[in-house]
């Protein structure tokens, strides 16, 4: 299946996970937010959702600071 990541398609096998997602990209849950075809989803829904053929993320790292 394709999924758009930041604007770049990509090919994945099908039952991916939000998760699994993340892991595979060695981006930490807890430091995103995510944008699943254009609307924020929160975390633990996407961590849990099984992204689908066609699928649009934005994926942008929380960063802290002062």
């Amino acid at each position: 299946m394709q999924i758009t990541i930041n604007g770049q398609q990509r090919e994945y096998a099908d039952g991916l996970t939000g998760a699994r997602l993340l892991e595979q990209l060695n981006v930490p849950a807890a430091t995103v937010v995510v944008e699943l075809n254009a609307e924020i989803i929160k975390r633990e829904l996407f961590l849990a959702h099984v992204l689908k053929d066609g699928d649009s993320l934005e994926i942008v790292t929380v960063v802290g600071g002062g």
